[in-house]
């Protein structure tokens, strides 16, 4: 492996753990999601590793179509910027209606008490809100919903940083070059995703928020809204 290889691989591995933790879009949306959706820790890591995955496979593919259709690296790039924009918009208009639905569904939690006589022993009660007990089954259903629209957010949005890092050395046709930088760019992404997501995970589950799980669906479509807005408006 030459000199030139070495360095752009390096290159990559920097740029792909800068590009991820520099964006909130990266890691923000799976943390108040699991938190707001109760996912496990393990399907949180499958969501986040496999948006991941489509996040970077969408450039990659677009890279290789572009060597060879022969596009120049600007024109690539001025996809990938149309793709952010997309993407941005698709956060913001995901948040939003998430935190109108987690409104109205805080507004419905009403905790209430039932009695329950029994023959042979006293009765007892006990209370509980229909937005949690009796809508479990339909909760489930809005569940499978949520991965699929950020699997689709992530496959919108670009990895610009890519594109050069794959030109670059295709232009020297040396195809091995690129399967190695791509690689190392998804994987230093990826890990990063993954690490970052999970140790949100775990910290937030040893803080005292159960007072704010009424509001946690709002909360999250917030953060997501607010996600989509930075990048839309900050350039995050």
């Amino acid at each position: 492996m030459s000199n030139e290889i070495v360095i752009l691989a390096g290159t990559a591995a920097s740029i792909g753990f800068i590009h991820t933790i520099s964006g909130p879009d990266h890691y923000l949306p799976f943390i108040v999601l699991a938190k707001a959706r109760r996912w496990s820790a393990l399907k949180t890591a499958i969501i986040t590793f496999l948006c991941g995955i489509g996040h970077i496979l969408s450039s990659i593919i677009l890279g290789f179509i572009g060597i060879f259709l022969g596009v120049a690296v600007f024109k690539l790039e001025a996809i990938e910027s149309s793709r952010g924009e997309w993407a941005a918009w698709l956060l913001i208009i995901f948040g939003f209606t998430y935190f109108i639905w987690g409104i109205h569904r805080a507004i419905r939690w009403k905790p209430h008490i039932h009695s329950h006589p029994h023959l042979e022993e006293n009765s007892h009660s006990h209370s509980h809100s229909h937005t949690m007990e009796h809508s479990h089954v339909h909760y489930r259903q809005e569940v499978n919903l949520t991965p699929w629209v950020l699997f689709i957010v992530f496959v919108f949005g670009p990895c610009e940083p890519l594109i050069p890092l794959i030109i670059y050395p295709a232009a020297k046709h040396n195809m091995m070059a690129v399967v190695t930088i791509s690689s190392i760019f998804a994987l230093t992404t990826i890990s990063t995703m993954l690490c970052i997501v999970l140790s949100a995970y775990f910290g937030l589950s040893r803080l005292p928020v159960r007072n704010l799980e009424r509001y946690s669906h709002a909360l999250a479509g917030l953060v997501i809204f607010l996600c989509g807005g930075a990048i839309k408006f900050l350039g995050l």
